[in-house]
Parts: C-alpha cells; structure tokens; sequence
C-alpha cells in the first residue's frame, strides 16, 4: 500500500500518496465543500437522476471523502457505499478530512474496486456509481479494462449513470475511453477538460435519454441553489463539447 502523507497551503490541505501529486484537496474552513473542480463534475448523475429515499451511490475510491461528505450532508435520503482498499485513506479521510463515521447513510468497505464490481450480490444495486481510482504514481485510473466497466454497468441499476475521473493528457485517456465506450454502448458524454488536466466521463445506462438543454440548465440552477455547486458552465462544456448533442441532449 502507498504511504499517506499531507501538505497544507492557502487554508487547503491536501492528500498525497508518498509523492508531491495531489491525490485530493480540502478547503479547511470549508470541509463540506467539493474543492477541485473535476471531482465537482463528478457529482454530475445529479443531472440526470431525482434522488429518493433508498437511493443508492456506489464510491470506488475514497480520497479525502469529498463526494462522501458532500452526498451525506446535502442528501440525507441517499446511501452512500464506498470501497477503498487501502485502509491508511479510510483513516486518512476521517481523521484528517472531517469524513463522518460510518451510519445509515454511508458504508465503508475496506475492498478492491475490481473485486466489488464483480459481486453478483452487488449487480443491479446502485443508481449511480463514481470512480476515482489512482494510485501513487498517477499514470492513468488503477481500474481501466474493459472487464472492470463492464462490472460498473452490471451493478447500476437502469436507469443508471457512472462517472470517472480520467487524466486527460496520457496514454490512459484513450485505452479508457474506448474501454467505457464499449461497456455502456458508446453512451457516454465527456466534460471539457479541467485547468488540472482531469476529463470526467459520464456514462449512461436504461432507456434512451432525450431532453432539452434548457431543462438541463433548470435543474442545474436548482442544484447549485440548493448545495452550491458551481454547476452554471455544466451544461455549455456537455453541449459543446460531445458531437451530435449541440441542439439537444439525446443519448
């Protein structure tokens, strides 16, 4: 297991594994808070899903608990699953990033992602699944085979969305893609890159999703009213950005 180190700068704290690349950030004054823009968009199933009671989000990777955190305070009926394998983030999380305790809204499963995907008692039990999964050297997402989003689809539910954190500007980018592409039958949209070279891929599961931009632009308001997400530039990056979807979103 990588080692778990920290650094503090401007009032962010930051999550290191053994290396100066930043594996996660924190705004100190603002624990709850989604600090770095790409795991923001990662957040992004909000768009396109209502959250209900017995809602349930699958979290492959942990990091310093952003998307854990943020889920537990501003959807309180939404259940929260994550799966971390090294045991030194889940302390790491908690201890350092203000990530609350296990409880009825959130589960921590101390298990490798890939192994996760793979549970026939898993298929079919999440409405939305996030991954984040790197490890020290940052080379590209530590799950990347087509057999492993093959895995992400048959545990979402339909309709289901995934969203991946994908590094932009390495040889990974494509080999994922391709990969996310083929599990989900090339429904998949893409964010413009990020300023920290992060892409985030949206993945859709179910039927056909057909909607007006507009509409998307209303419900993203209303997100960002409600949690404070900087969602206003979501729907113009999608739009612009993924071919055949610039009048209307049809996927």
């Amino acid at each position: 297991m990588e080692p778990v180190t920290f650094s503090e700068s401007g009032g962010i704290r930051y999550l290191h594994f053994g290396s100066e690349l930043i594996q996660g950030a924190m705004r100190i004054r603002e624990p709850d808070e989604i600090y770095l823009e790409y795991n923001q968009q990662m957040m992004a199933w909000l768009l396109f899903l209502e959250t209900k009671p017995g809602m349930r989000i699958a979290q492959l990777g942990l990091g310093t608990g952003a998307l854990a955190k943020f889920q537990h305070r501003y959807y309180p009926s939404v259940k929260t699953i994550v799966v971390e394998l090294n045991p030194a983030v889940i302390v790491a999380a908690r201890s350092m990033f203000f990530t609350p305790d296990d409880d009825r809204k959130l589960d921590t499963l101390q298990l490798d992602a890939k192994a996760f995907v793979k549970d026939r008692n898993y298929q079919g039990q999440f409405d939305a699944v996030q991954v984040d999964l790197y490890d020290a050297i940052c080379d590209g997402p530590a799950a990347s085979s087509l057999e492993f989003y093959k895995g992400c689809y048959d545990i979402l539910k339909g309709p289901g969305v995934m969203t991946v954190n994908l590094f932009s500007r390495h040889k990974s980018f494509d080999v994922n893609l391709k990969n996310i592409c083929e599990a989900f039958d090339n429904r998949v949209l893409l964010f413009p890159e990020s300023h920290d070279c992060n892409v985030v891929a949206i993945a859709f599961k179910g039927p056909k999703l057909e909607a007006q931009w507009r509409d998307v632009s209303k419900r993203a308001k209303l997100i960002m009213e409600k949690t404070g997400l900087p969602t206003s530039k979501w729907v113009a990056g999608l739009s612009r950005l993924n071919a055949r979807q610039e009048s209307m979103l049809s996927i």
